[in-house]
């Protein structure tokens, strides 16, 4: 006769020393854990309502323009090193980790209307409403160098003379140009007084322009005519024209995948096109009940910041329809400029009450060094809300926002107004011939025209 017995040494379940961790053996063959699912349904629930819980996104905020933050620039090569603009003409260098301003470069005489830095982090170029474009060098000490209560001040290296007020500009990726926007869109060398190219499709003027970050030599400008121009310094003539029902504020490109772009447009939505398809757009934005303002990919080209007109920010997924967060205060007006961190961590917005805000870009995370324990911890969370997070509750906690009482009603109205033209097209195709009205899908009823 067998007869089965549990043998264990002795050896194998004894400290050596009294500060070892003990050593717990578990079997993890399912038919011995039949409420595992219901243990982490619980633990999901419980991490959702704790990320509420721990929502503090607001970090701080840099305070020392006297007008409209207007526009905002990084650093490619370091990340304490922010650069804002504002409707005075005041120009600051920030060091984030002090929240302190390092060197005013003063000079324009109008609103800043737009900052880029150089790819080698050396030089960074502003332009304004005044007609100028300036070229300034930055400092090469580190930022936590800077010591006293004084504000160090620095003059221009070039200051370039146009013929009409400037709208935005943007430095290109790789080598000493950059491209302006007015009247027209002017590409300017580093080393030359004068445009070294000149490109217009239209008598509109230009209101935004970005390079793209994988193709160095394509770039994409948004218009007042509700245009979107795709260009190529190899041709002398635009590649692409794509006329919207509104107009665009802003545009920005994906950093990993560099053939879609995403515009920040006035009917409060967002649309992000493939350059090389762009009759239909791949995914609409919603959420904003008023104009987007500014836009901005994170590093790793997984969501975008918006910064709009009712006061608020939202992070986008890169696929999504609707925000993931939305950030708002008391105090915080029309958002004019949002900008991600170098690192994908925090988020920075400059509005009209004169003030440059940080944001973590995930509420409820936790800041400093982390424990491996603790990283394993909240990854097992993240992971396990993961798995639930289309469970009726964890969804509900999960997707419930805190907002303004004037968005909240502006919300309930646009959604009363976009039911309301639903049933009145279902209306009319029901008492129509059959095929006599067309089913416009959303991608493509913001879209006029397309030209080429």
């Amino acid at each position: 006769m067998k007869v089965k017995v549990i043998s264990r040494s002795e050896q194998d379940f004894t400290k050596e020393r009294t500060e070892d961790v003990q050593k717990v053996y578990r079997n993890l063959d399912p038919a011995l854990h039949p409420f595992e699912k219901a243990h982490e349904y619980t633990r999901a629930l419980n991490a959702a309502k704790l990320d509420k819980v721990f929502a503090k996104p607001l970090i701080g905020a840099l305070d020392g323009h006297a007008d409209s933050v207007s526009c905002m620039a990084k650093n490619p090569r370091r990340l304490n090193c922010l650069l804002s603009g504002s409707m005075d003409g005041d120009i600051r260098l920030w060091d984030l980790a002090y929240r302190r301003t390092i060197r005013q470069f003063p000079g324009h005489r109008g609103a800043v209307t737009g900052l880029a830095v150089s790819h080698d982090g050396e030089h960074f170029v502003s332009c304004s409403s005044d007609c100028t474009v300036r070229l300034w060098s930055l400092p090469q000490t580190e930022m936590g160098e800077a010591s006293g209560t004084d504000i160090e001040t620095q003059e221009p290296v070039v200051t370039l003379q146009g013929k009409n007020g400037f709208r935005a500009l943007d430095h290109h990726w790789k080598g000493p140009l950059f491209a302006t926007t007015g009247a027209q869109v002017d590409i300017w060398d580093h080393n030359r007084s004068d445009p070294i190219n000149s490109f217009s499709w239209g008598s509109e003027s230009v209101i935004s322009v970005r390079w793209n970050p994988a193709e160095p030599d394509v770039f994409a400008t948004t218009g007042s005519d509700r245009s979107i121009v795709l260009y190529d310094m190899r041709v002398s003539t635009p590649l692409r024209k794509l006329i919207m029902q509104t107009r665009c504020n802003a545009l920005a490109w994906n950093p990993r995948e560099a053939f879609n772009f995403t515009v920040a447009n006035e009917d409060c939505n967002c649309y992000t096109y493939d350059m090389r398809k762009m009759k239909s757009a791949l995914c609409v934005h919603k959420d904003h009940v008023s104009a987007v303002m500014d836009i901005d990919y994170s590093p790793t080209g997984r969501e975008f910041v918006t910064g709009s007109y009712d006061r608020s920010v939202r992070i986008f997924e890169y696929n999504a329809g609707h925000s993931r967060e939305v950030y708002h205060t008391k105090r915080m007006q029309r958002v004019f400029c949002a900008k991600f961190s170098g690192d994908a961590t925090y988020v920075l917005t400059g509005s009209d009450d004169t003030n440059i805000r940080i944001w973590k870009a995930k509420a409820s995370e936790q800041l400093g060094v982390k424990l491996p324990r603790e990283k394993g911890k909240q990854a097992y969370m993240e992971k396990v809300k993961q798995r639930y997070k289309f469970l009726p509750e964890i969804k509900r906690i999960d997707r419930h926002r805190h907002v303004p009482k004037a968005i909240y009603k502006a919300e309930k109205l646009r959604q009363t107004v976009a039911n309301s033209d639903r049933r009145k097209d279902d209306r009319r195709k029901r008492h129509s011939a059959p095929g006599s009205i067309p089913n416009i899908p959303a991608r493509k009823k913001k879209i006029v025209q397309e030209l080429e």
